[in-house]
């Protein structure tokens, strides 16, 4: 029988080497394959801010773990059903936005996680579970250690708990979110600012400090920095930054000789 395909991302983090992932704007599952063919490790799909619906997102992981790269899904805050629907589209991992307390992490993760971790709603008919096929107890086993949930610190509330919160099992990212934070500070848009440089390296010395692995957004500029201060998992660009470039590039040219 098949086995369930393992997360790229965690096996190699586990290993001691960095990740990285390349966000999806659009809703269509091409430019997960064309991420996959330049080398990444995982695609980031966002259901917070794309007005994409299921079957757009569910292409998109098929595409990815067609070409055996994670698929990490920004869910949207609501009820567990949020958080579970993508896992059991056979995404890597989940990324919660906005994580505001210990309370709230204690809550994902018992939302997120099957027991004796969590009490994840179990299912186990969809495509995590291989349709039934994965044996209930294995299944459960398998999800918990090879499936991700990820928490974004975007706000300065839950910076008084980042101990605990780094501490909790059932969490394997705290994913710092520099542009949201510099906002939530009334610096909107200064990610150079003095307090998102401090929060930034927080996050990365605090993660470490617990066995967590920390991530956060990067630039080609800044891909070094990042993983010298302790960052294993980077996101860096996304499919509409591309399409920008490309189409800004061509109309320069364009321009050019008229």
């Amino acid at each position: 029988m098949k086995t369930p395909r393992r997360s790229r991302m965690l096996d190699k983090m586990r290993s001691g080497k960095p990740v990285l992932s390349f966000k999806l704007n659009t809703t269509c599952h091409r430019p997960a394959e064309i991420a996959a063919y330049a080398g990444f490790d995982a695609i980031w799909i966002c259901r917070e801010h794309t007005p994409g619906d299921w079957s757009d997102f569910e292409a998109q992981i098929l595409a990815a773990n067609s070409h055996d790269i994670d698929t990490i899904v920004r869910v949207s805050k609501g009820c567990y059903s949020d958080f579970i629907l993508p896992l059991e589209a056979n995404a890597t991992g989940i990324m919660v936005p906005h994580l505001m307390s210990l309370s709230e992490a204690k809550s994902i993760v018992h939302q997120t996680r099957f027991a004796p971790v969590g009490l994840r709603p179990w299912d186990g008919g969809n495509a995590d579970g291989m349709y039934c096929r994965l044996p209930g107890v294995e299944y459960h086993k398998f999800c918990n250690q090879n499936r991700m949930v990820i928490v974004q610190i975007e706000d300065p509330e839950p910076l008084a708990e980042l101990d605990e919160i780094c501490s909790l099992d059932g969490i394997d990212i705290i994913f710092f979110g520099p542009g949201d934070y510099s906002q939530a500070i009334g610096h909107p848009g200064e990610l150079n600012h003095p307090e998102v440089c401090r929060v930034r390296k927080l996050v990365a010395d605090t993660a470490r400090k617990h066995g967590k692995f920390a991530g956060t957004v990067s630039g080609p500029a800044t891909l070094k920095e990042y993983l010298d201060m302790g960052y294993m998992y980077l996101n860096c660009g996304a499919d509409v930054v591309g399409l920008n470039a490309y189409c800004d590039d061509i109309m320069a040219k364009f321009s050019a000789i008229q």
